[in-house]
């Protein structure tokens, strides 16, 4: 069970409350979300920072021209345009990559650019851009590449492409690789191109530096689009595009897992606002064989549904299959394109649940020899590498520690990916053996890295020796909003509390705590038995609670507490007596059935 934190932020609620129509519980959570946020310079929950949490919209984002080189880059493709060279477009396989590239490319078309666009094969090119690339580029004629959501890191590539002669331009949001100096700060070391574009970046004043790259593709098109006032594109067109382009700028930034604060957040929700309206074919079509509403999408909707379609074709096709549903204008065949996704992701599924429990069982094995470490790091040559960040991701949350997966690639080395914890940077931390590598990248939460078979158990070592986290580290902590009795819960506060969406990370949902909720009776759910229905009380009223967790998990604990013979009555006869008492983490919810709606409570954790 998770150690549970209960937020304890200082705010005028009730001021607060009064000023924007909202209740004093709202104005908490409110108040979580902003106070010491790493996306504000903000320390106090104020009026201006409320307005702007609840209100924001496109005019609160930050001008494009304070990150480093945007205008310098701009000009430069804006030139080559106006020359008639051939451009390509660089990008990379997953979400962000395909978004980006699918963003910076139709702004070029608009544009009058002689222009086209090139994913790398994951298993054939590795990320980003690759020298392999680069002379495909060459020998096609083309004259200038312009990277998105990649190239940070490509110096040796970029030098390859100077030296041939051509122009390039970098679009990325990754960090930037660094050394240490003699005085043990670092310097960061950019790539040779002719104008760098990264809000991470030390020079620059970009106020917020956790954009995806589609967001800075994006942003980099809005800066064209102001000095290209001779074009022959009309106000309209601009208008229409940039509407259309904040869609994908909005999925981009979900499905990389951008935290939902400051401009990622009136990014998201402009994006989900929009999205009913989408013009683009392709994206119709995903969601339609979905069985979505495109009126009533979530966050949840980008991150777990559309999301890994798109993401299936760069693990185990190719992302240009993603690129051209995008581009593809004929509404039968972006169908028949969407619906090749969403086999793809089925597909990627049934591969996923394999490579996890073999996950599962080698560190379950190891962990009984000598224990957990405190980096996992697994090298499974028989897993599809595509598949190595999903796999990476779970073991990091079953056991709440940094966790890289390696496979077997092409060249008989090994590549994979890596997630991280909060208080681990990944990052960080493959940068300190980045001599083992034959490739890295990436940021705090997650990498990637090749490098060759015999240097595995050198990084293991090297990641676990160099590791300062502690035991207490590991324990897994579940962020509370407050203590909240059950019957303060109503389906008006719920309804209330979609001011607050869209949800996702950095901006989570609601969430809250009541200890001495009675079990009255209960239903073992789903074909599968992986969910429970109860009915509990709270001394005052009789609520509906659903608990979609660890069942397992779940029975060991209220037989441990209560014995087998009274969990057996609480399924079969029911417990009247309310002597079943558990403390809940939960969040309420809406239970719509048959046009009828009620108030249910979701248990999220119990102790």
């Amino acid at each position: 069970m998770a150690k549970w934190m209960i937020a304890n932020k200082k705010a005028d609620f009730d001021g607060l409350a009064r000023e924007f129509n909202i209740s004093n519980i709202t104005a908490r959570l409110i108040a979580n979300r902003l106070i010491n946020s790493k996306a504000t310079e903000s320390i106090d929950c104020t009026s201006e920072t409320v307005n702007n949490y609840l209100n924001a919209g496109p005019s609160f984002l930050h001008d494009p021209r304070l990150m480093a080189d945007m205008e310098k880059g701009a000009q430069i493709i804006l030139d080559k345009i106006r020359e008639g060279a051939k451009i390509r477009v660089i990008g990379d396989y997953d979400v962000d990559g395909i978004c980006s590239s699918y963003i910076l490319l139709s702004g070029l078309l608009l544009f009058g650019a002689d222009a086209d666009c090139v994913l790398p094969d994951r298993i054939k090119d590795g990320y980003g851009l690759s020298v392999k690339l680069v002379d495909d580029a060459f020998d096609a004629g083309v004259d200038t590449i312009i990277t998105c959501d990649n190239g940070i890191a490509a110096s040796e590539q970029i030098a390859h492409a100077k030296e041939k002669g051509m122009t390039v331009v970098v679009t990325d949001h990754h960090e930037v690789p660094f050394e240490e100096n003699e005085s043990g700060e670092k310097d960061q070391l950019l790539p040779p191109a002719d104008a760098v574009i990264d809000p991470k970046r030390a020079e620059g004043e970009y106020p917020f530096k956790e954009i995806c790259g589609a967001v800075v593709a994006y942003k980099f098109l809005q800066v064209l689009s102001d000095i290209s006032t001779d074009e022959k594109v009309t106000d309209e067109q601009r208008t229409d595009f940039f509407t259309e382009m904040m869609i994908f700028a909005g999925i981009a930034t979900v499905c990389d897992v951008m935290e939902l604060k400051d401009e990622n957040r009136v990014i998201v929700k402009q994006s989900l606002k929009l999205i009913k309206d989408t013009h683009n074919a392709g994206l119709q079509a995903l969601i339609n064989v979905n069985g979505l509403d495109a009126s009533s999408l979530s966050g949840y909707h980008y991150g777990f549904i559309i999301g890994p379609c798109l993401n299936a074709t760069g693990r185990l096709d190719l992302a240009n299959r993603a690129l051209s549903l995008f581009m593809e204008k004929d509404r039968a065949k972006a169908a028949v394109i969407a619906g090749d996704l969403k086999s793809l992701n089925d597909s990627r599924k049934d591969k996923t649940k394999n490579g996890v429990d073999e996950a599962v069982s080698i560190v379950q094995e190891a962990a009984e020899k000598s224990g957990l470490p405190k980096v996992i790091v697994l090298y499974m040559p028989d897993v599809h590498e595509s598949i190595a960040g999903i796999i990476a991701g779970r073991i990091k949350e079953k056991y709440n520690r940094p966790t890289i997966i390696l496979t077997k690639a092409l060249d008989g080395g090994a590549k994979g990916s890596g997630r991280s914890v909060e208080n681990y940077d990944m990052y960080e931390g493959l940068s300190a053996c980045k001599e083992l590598f034959t490739k890295f990248g990436g940021h705090k939460m997650a990498a990637g890295l090749s490098l060759p078979v015999e240097n595995i158990d050198v990084l293991r070592e090297r990641l676990n020796a160099d590791c300062k986290l502690e035991d207490k580290d590991f324990e897994p902590i579940l962020h509370l909003d407050m203590v909240m009795p059950l019957n303060a819960a109503s389906m008006d506060l719920v309804k209330e509390f979609k001011k607050l969406e869209p949800f996702g990370t950095g901006n989570p949902k609601p969430s809250f705590a009541q200890k001495d909720v009675a079990l009255l009776s209960g239903r073992i759910l789903g074909k599968n038995k992986n969910c429970g229905k109860y009915r509990v009380t709270d001394g005052s009223k009789i609520y509906d609670m659903m608990y979609f967790g660890d069942m397992e998990r779940w029975h060991d604990f209220l037989t441990e507490r209560y014995g087998q013979s009274i969990l057996d009555d609480l399924y079969n006869n029911g417990r009247e007596d309310g002597m079943v008492k558990v403390s809940i983490a939960y969040h309420p919810d809406i239970n719509s059935y048959m046009g009828r709606e009620s108030l249910q409570i979701i248990m999220e954790d119990f102790t």
